[in-house]
């Protein structure tokens, strides 16, 4: 069975903010968006609206594409 896309982007979203040595906090201040739901989509609890992964990628200076380079793996460095 798949895994679930809203654990593997939750997972990659974790890894680009842990990359840039933002905690959930810093990412919840600088996006808007609040700091409990930023933990819900890492944990891939929530379902994340398109409008508020615009906000993440534009908030990490990144594609938005990146959020969803799932093959990446922790010990790799997305190549930005």
């Amino acid at each position: 069975m798949r895994e679930d896309p809203r654990v593997l982007f939750g997972r990659r979203l974790a890894q680009l903010r842990r990359e840039n040595g933002w905690s959930q906090e810093k990412l919840s201040l600088e996006s808007g968006i609040a700091r409990s739901y930023l933990g819900g989509v890492e944990r891939g609890q929530r379902n994340i609206a398109l409008v508020n992964i615009c906000r993440l990628a534009e908030t990490l200076r990144i594609p938005m594409a990146e959020l969803f380079n799932f093959s990446q793996r922790p010990e790799q460095k997305a190549k930005r």
